[in-house]
Parts: structure tokens; sequence; C-alpha cells
């Protein structure tokens, strides 16, 4: 199948590229004679999860910046009384540092204005996502093909991407082939989109065949763990976006773990809560997933959700690296585009907006390519020979560093990388940061170091005992896993490998849980 533009995956950044790369062929169109005829681009959206927005995870306090660009009328469509789910305004924001039994607000006037929510939504990430898809498949005849997942790149014999080969379905666990067999499909275009998201495995090759990430730090990642909770009315406070920081995380000044908690109240009676967690903590006996748990046990948390049930979990891996890890962005064949490449402002705790942006300026940037490039569209031929020499739309790059993304991302550059330092002292900068230097210090606080190399020697560390769930307010793993709409076929071949079973000096390493 060839297609002008191919992008791989179906989230908000892949979805705004096809949404403005169609809205630019329309506004062509529009602008063009009538006795001009136009072929237009074909473009095409895959995505691995079955439906559009299954395998989206966020807070999510939304900021409309970017949407608002893409489509400047979406609140008529989601704030309306019909809408799918409530997207809820921000009405309040409070944080909070806690320790065991205890809490302290932290005025908003000391807060960065990072942190101030005011025209952000509470809403469904993946209910947002599913609303881009039905306007580009209904307003401008995008196709979306849920459920097709991107298993290896495809180069020409000139070393250019051409498009994607799709994973085969029906393969048991050895191996063999299913009586429900499907081989994959080859997917060619033009030009190829990656938005996969943080971690992509096809991303990750990218990077690493065209040496993408050579200027640039390693990238630093963080953990979300969520839940979704229904609570009784009373204890629900529509609009409220609450942070905190300190227990259980932070039990000292000097503590270097870095990472915070969220809770969101939507309306009618919903309740996100979460974790992020940056994966450099140096306790190799830290579990992310129980110290979720426990901070559920804090008076301040526990009196909003008693009563409650939760109806939904789920986790993700975040790209917290910021300004300093962003690779080159561009190659011969196609571009990375949202957490593919890294936007996240972890000051914020958030992504969204910049990988809508991310997609906006790289739909802008291949559409000018293309409309320049002397062949017919695949619209108009249903077909690309595969030597032809792809082009690298390296004016992607350069809007992005032109854009408002890279300026939001410069002022709070060197925060991450100052918790390093301690919990205190990371405080400390980032409100420095934030309200003086605004991105204009002279220096850089980068990390040259792996999340992994920063795992310190367990002797150092004491053995955390976590308590035992008690199933209604605190769940071991197994019972919310049944809670993320994760499925698995029992056949099905490992979809986690171990890439080198050797360790440094040699020795084999054993799996252990």
């Amino acid at each position: 199948m060839y297609y002008d533009v191919l992008i791989i995956g179906g989230g908000p950044s892949g979805l705004s590229a096809a949404i403005k790369l169609a809205q630019l062929v329309r506004e062509r169109e529009e602008r063009a004679e009538e006795e001009e005829e136009s072929s237009g681009l074909s473009i095409c959206v895959i995505e691995k999860g079955n439906e559009i927005g299954s395998h989206i995870l966020s807070g999510n306090v939304f900021e409309p910046r970017g949407l608002d660009e893409l489509l400047p009328d979406w609140r008529n469509d989601l704030l309306s009384d019909d809408a799918e789910s409530i997207v809820t305004p921000v009405t309040k924001d409070e944080f909070l540092f806690l320790t065991e039994d205890h809490s302290f607000s932290i005025p908003n006037a000391l807060l960065p204005s990072q942190l101030h929510n005011d025209n952000n939504y509470i809403l469904s990430l993946s209910q947002l996502c599913r609303y881009l898809a039905q306007t580009a498949e209904e307003v401008y005849e995008i196709e979306i093909y849920p459920g097709f997942a991107a298993s290896e790149v495809l180069y020409n014999t000139n070393g250019d991407v051409i498009g994607v080969g799709t994973r085969d379905a029906g393969i048991s666990k050895d191996g063999s082939h299913k009586d429900t067999f499907e081989p994959g499909m080859e997917l060619h275009a033009r030009q190829t989109l990656f938005a996969e998201g943080a971690r992509g495995s096809c991303s990750e090759e990218l990077m690493q065949n065209f040496h993408l990430r050579e200027d640039c730090n390693p990238q630093t990642f963080g953990l979300g763990i969520k839940e979704v909770w229904e609570i009784p009315a009373e204890q629900h406070d529509a609009g409220l976006a609450m942070h905190t920081v300190g227990y259980p995380l932070q039990a000292s000044p000097l503590e270097p773990t870095f990472g915070g908690t969220f809770l969101y109240h939507q309306a009618p009676n919903l309740i996100h809560c979460g974790m992020v967690i940056g994966l450099d903590y140096p306790n190799p006996y830290l579990n992310p997933y129980q110290e979720f748990q426990r901070w559920k046990t804090h008076p301040n948390i526990s009196k909003i959700l008693k009563g409650g049930e939760c109806v939904s979990y789920g986790a993700r891996v975040l790209n917290e690296g910021g300004l300093h890890s962003i690779p080159k962005l561009t190659f011969p064949g196609g571009c990375l585009i949202g957490c593919s490449a890294g936007f996240l402002n972890s000051v914020k705790i958030k992504g969204s907006h910049t990988a809508i942006k991310s997609g906006i300026l790289a739909a802008e940037a291949i559409y000018g390519a293309l409309e320049e490039e002397e062949l017919e569209s695949v619209a108009e031929t249903e077909e690309i020979e595969p030597d032809v020499p792809r082009m690298e739309v390296s004016s992607y790059e350069s809007s992005m560093k032109d854009s408002w993304i890279y300026d939001e991302l410069r002022a709070v550059r060197n925060t991450h990388a100052s918790f390093a330092y301690g919990f205190l002292p990371g405080m400390i900068y980032t409100g420095l940061a934030t309200h003086i230097f605004r991105g204009r210090e002279p220096w850089t606080l980068s990390h040259a170091t792996l999340d992994s190399q920063t795992t310190a020697p367990a002797q150092e560390y004491e053995p955390i005992a976590y308590p035992k769930p008690d199933g209604v307010l605190t769940f071991d793993l197994m019972t919310n896993l049944q809670r993320s709409g994760t499925h698995h076929d029992d056949d099905q071949p490992s979809h986690l490998k171990i890439k080198d079973t050797k360790l440094e000096d040699g020795q084999s390493a054993d799996c252990v849980p």
C-alpha cells in the first residue's frame, strides 16, 4: 500500500499531523481556480491499539494551546452537554508538601507559572484522541487503521526510510503459524512520521541507525502510574487540580528521588490520581507501584477516596530529559514527532500540548517540501518507486526551534538535573529558574548517564517493607492489571525480550522477580 504521508501512531501528535496536512491540502484546493485540477495528498495513520485511544494514558490536565491552533472550535464539540466525557475546566490549584501524617499548603503565589492551570481542562486524553480521529475521518477523509502495529522500518537501497512493515498476526509462542495466521503488510510513503510515544521501538531503531542522539544528552525517563476512581459526590470538588511532593518519595531534604503526585477532580464524580517518578532514582529497593499505593494511605488522600471505587488503572513511561535530550528530528524519508522525540515539560507534567504542536509543525514542513518536490502525488499515481531518494525535511527542525515549544522547554531546561543534588536544592533551583532566570541562565546542568547507571549497590540501602494491600484503598499489581484493559493470549509470542543476557564482566545475568 502506498501513501504520500504515513503516520505511525494514533496519539495526539500523529492525529494532529494528519489533520493539519489535510487542512493545508483543503486550503490549497479552495484557493485554486475551478478549472485547475488538484490531486491532493493520500494520508494514512496506523495505530497499534485495537481502537484509537486504547493505548493512551495521561493525567490529564490538558493545556489547549496546541489544539486551539489546530481546531479552534473544539470546545463547541467537547464542552457540549452530549459530549462523550465531561470536560471539566480547572477552577482551583492546590499544591501540598506531605509528611507521613500531615500536610502543608504551598501558596500559589510561590508556585511557578507552569503549575498554574488557569484556562486548562481536566479530561480523558484517550477520548480526546477519539475525537481527533473522528474529525480526521469524517471531516477530512483521512484513512485510519487501528489494530496495526509497525514492527519494522523499511529502507531502500540508499538507506532512506520508505515506510514500515506491520506485525504478522496469528503466531504462537513457539513461532509457528496458527490457523488464524495473517502476514503483515508493507506500507510505503514519500514521508513517514513516527508518533509512537516514548521509547517506541521503530523510533529507537531510527535514532541508532541515523545517529540522531549524537549531539544531545541521553534521554531520562519517568514512570507514570495512574488510577481512576468514582467517589461519593460529597467528597468531590469538580475542577480541583491537586499536586503533592514529599511523602512518600522524599523523606529528607537531600533525597535525590525526582517525582511527585497528582489528584484531579473531573465532573461528575471522577478522580484521576497518580504518581510520576524519575527512573534515575538510586535506591534499588524502591518500587514505584508500591510507593503509589502507599501515597494513597496519607490522610489527605485517603479521605477523598474513602467510600469510592477504583475503576481503571494504567502506567506508562515518560520522556523527562527535556530540551537537552531532544534528538535530531529528521532523516531521509521522515521525522520524529510528539513523545517519540520527547517534548514533555516535566515542570508542568504536560506534553500533550507540545505533542500536538509538533504534529502541526511537521505537517507544515512536510506539506511545503512535498509541494516543491517534482513528483506526482501518490493519490494520483497509487504507487511509489522504492529506490526513489526520499527527502530529509530539515525545515521541520528549524521551525521547531523557532516555536513556542522550544521557548517553553528552554525556560525549564535545567530543572530536572538540579534534583540530582537533592530534593531541597532541586526545589530551590526550580523556583529560581521559573521565577527569575526563565531560561536566561548562561550555564547548562546536563546529565551524561543513562537512568540505569544511577542505580546504587543494594548494600548501600535497606530493604523497604511495604504494607500488604487491603483490597479497598490499596491493591496488589495483578488486581489492578485487570483494570488496565490489557489482554494477552497465553499462546502469543513474548513481547518483552532481553537484548543482552551478559553482564559487563562477561557473567550471565539471572532474571529474578
